[in-house]
């Protein structure tokens, strides 16, 4: 039982890099697709993420420090905008009221090789 579960994570995570594009973190496994801040371009663009801090390939495992020299390419599916944030400041006793929104620009991406 363990080795065949064994055999399934090694065949979903076999291969995967750790990139990093506005700040954050993400896991990139070809195929995947994945919502990262907002990066200029129309859908059908294709980027490539220099920023990549970890790489696996089966058994072979590559640790930045901080950097990798190899690249991730992705391609972009759409524009979007993130849920809407309410933010409601108000000061009692004043009758000062003040309701903004917020939505928060994002862009999904097609890892396509790593």
């Amino acid at each position: 039982m363990a080795q065949s579960q064994n055999n399934l994570v090694d065949g979903i995570f076999g291969k995967y890099a750790i990139i990093q594009t506005g700040g954050k973190q993400y896991q990139a496994i070809e195929g995947k697709t994945i919502a990262v801040e907002k990066i200029d371009g129309v859908p059908g663009d294709k980027i490539e993420f220099k920023e990549v801090l970890f790489k696996r390939d089966g058994e072979k495992v590559e640790i930045g420090q901080p950097l990798l020299a190899s690249s991730v390419k992705a391609s972009i599916v759409s524009q979007i905008k993130g849920p809407k944030v309410i933010v409601f400041k108000f000061k009692r006793r004043k009758k000062c009221r003040v309701k903004k929104g917020h939505r928060q620009p994002a862009t999904v991406i097609r890892i396509e090789a790593l």
